[in-house]
């Protein structure tokens, strides 16, 4: 085993971190390391696509020896998945593979008094604007945060994962109360972080103290089409797929449909189209933006009929099915971004048409009446926060067959 440390150095080697440049190529990474151009070569078919995948801005981690020559490097793609590029001892030469990414996921409880606004104070007592921002997004529209007043309580539960000792993503707020004149309020969180009030008309708890309400869904302006005409799900979204025959993990970061050579993708909304071309083991590729964050990709084209810059209309045809790129057959491999983060696309893609009728989904807060109970005793003990300021008190473990560097 390996243990990378935050900026420890150990053995005479250094444990670093960097962000990932924008527009910044895997070949021109491993140019800028000094890492021969035919480990390229060596890279498996179905993990070339991945290379592509490797996001701006996001933090990766390498070691370097005392002369700052490279000894590995893991780089991120998606949430559970990294590339790590490792040299070996004996033959001094580098080898990749695509392995989980290890961190550590913790729940905490925070209480803080009002004096300001709850962003503020949130954000000055815990060190976190990330946590601020979170918090932010459960109250807004579920509580008046202007009508608070100096002295009022707020406590909340959230989750944060840790890699490398620091703040791995965003955090998770799963439920709030505030104290305010006497009384007290509960806010749950959705999924996505949206905040929803107890007592709603479609809440219950069940016996074992879950939290259940049904949330209204979809409204008109955000109904996603589909990208064919005619639906057949070959392989699903995953961040972290078990392949029974390669033995190994890999993400699928969007869902493939299978369909003859030469059939019709549709545009899922209306957008603009901001890359028409290929991409490495995705062959030919349209990318499009849609409003409130969204970006779709549509993958393996035989035949792109859009081009960067055009503006487009939901259900227009931007392309035809193919096999370019990494493909073992015609099909459509699917991908769908929110905000610079692949999402499930079959959370928004609907195969009908637009529907009137306001739709609901159930949403579920396990253990919810411990928690409330959790918050409560929380406020009465008015025990400080964990302040995440200068956090550095987690490592982490992947399985090292090559070096044996211990940080």
């Amino acid at each position: 085993m390996i243990m990378l440390g935050m900026l420890q150095c150990v053995q005479a080697a250094t444990v670093t971190s960097e962000k990932w440049e924008k527009g910044q190529t895997f070949s021109a990474y491993l140019e800028t390391r000094g890492i021969p151009s035919k480990l390229l070569q060596s890279i498996a078919k179905e993990d070339v696509k991945f290379l592509s995948e490797i996001e701006s801005g996001r933090t990766f981690y390498e070691l370097k020896d005392r002369e700052g020559n490279l000894e590995q490097s893991l780089i991120p793609i998606g949430t559970e998945m990294q590339i790590r590029l490792a040299k070996e001892k004996k033959s001094g030469e580098y080898v990749f593979n695509i392995i989980p990414i290890e961190y550590e996921e913790k729940e905490y409880t925070a209480s803080v008094e009002i004096t300001c606004s709850p962003y503020t104070d949130i954000k000055m007592s815990l060190h976190s604007k990330a946590i601020a921002d979170k918090v932010g997004q459960l109250l807004k529209g579920t509580i008046n945060t202007k009508k608070l007043r100096k002295g009022d309580k707020l406590s909340f539960i959230y989750t944060q994962r840790t890699r490398m000792g620091i703040p791995f993503r965003s955090p998770h707020v799963e439920i709030a109360m505030l104290e305010s004149r006497g009384k007290q309020q509960f806010v749950f969180a959705d999924e996505d972080g949206y905040g929803h009030k107890e007592g709603g008309k479609n809440s219950s708890y069940k016996s074992n103290g879950d939290y259940m309400e049904k949330i209204r869904i979809h409204t008109r302006s955000t109904r996603f089409g589909m990208p064919l005409r005619h639906v057949r799900i070959t392989s699903r979204f995953t961040h972290r797929r078990w392949h029974p025959i390669l033995k190994r993990y890999r993400p699928h970061h969007g869902m493939d449909f299978g369909a003859r050579r030469g059939t019709p993708l549709l545009a899922v909304y209306d957008g603009k189209v901001s890359f028409s071309g290929r991409m490495g083991g995705y062959g030919n590729v349209v990318k499009i933006k849609h409003p409130s964050g969204y970006e779709s990709l549509y993958a393996h084209q035989s035949r792109r009929k859009v081009r960067r810059g055009q503006h487009v209309k939901k259900g227009q045809i931007i392309g035809y099915v193919g096999s370019t790129g990494r493909s073992t057959g015609p099909h459509l491999h699917f991908g769908l971004k929110k905000r610079g983060r692949w999402i499930n696309p079959a959370k928004v893609l609907r195969k009908t048409s637009l529907s009137k009728k306001i739709k609901y989904k159930t949403m579920l807060i396990k253990e919810a009446k411990q928690k409330k109970e959790q918050l409560i005793n929380l406020m009465a003990q008015n025990k400080k926060p964990y302040i995440w300021n200068g956090f550095c008190g987690t490592s982490m473990k992947v399985n090292d067959e090559i070096s044996d560097q211990t940080l």
